[in-house]
């Protein structure tokens, strides 16, 4: 079983993204704020909007939280898996 790192570091996070084709995008919220940060990967995704990277990590910063990621699959493969969380949790 491959192991999860987690980051508050934007360099680390851009890159990892950028080696698995992710763009840095937000589902808004209805209220006007920041809203909830997502990569999309592939297709574009409707419900995602895509931003800058300045945008994307204001928001991660805001909100106080960390990057949770997987670099390969237990296999080998390169992963995909993330998710953010709180920075007090553990990954």
């Amino acid at each position: 079983m491959s192991s999860a790192t987690k980051t508050t570091d934007h360099d680390i996070i851009r890159e990892w993204a950028e080696q698995r084709g992710g763009r840095p995008a937000v589902i808004r919220a209805g209220d006007g704020s920041g809203g909830v940060l997502r990569l999309d990967f592939g297709e574009k995704e409707d419900a995602l909007e895509e931003i800058g990277w300045e945008e994307f990590f204001s928001i991660f910063d805001e909100a106080d939280i960390a990057f949770l990621h997987q670099e390969e699959t237990g296999s080998g493969a390169l992963s995909r898996f993330f998710k953010f969380i709180r920075q007090d949790e553990e990954g």
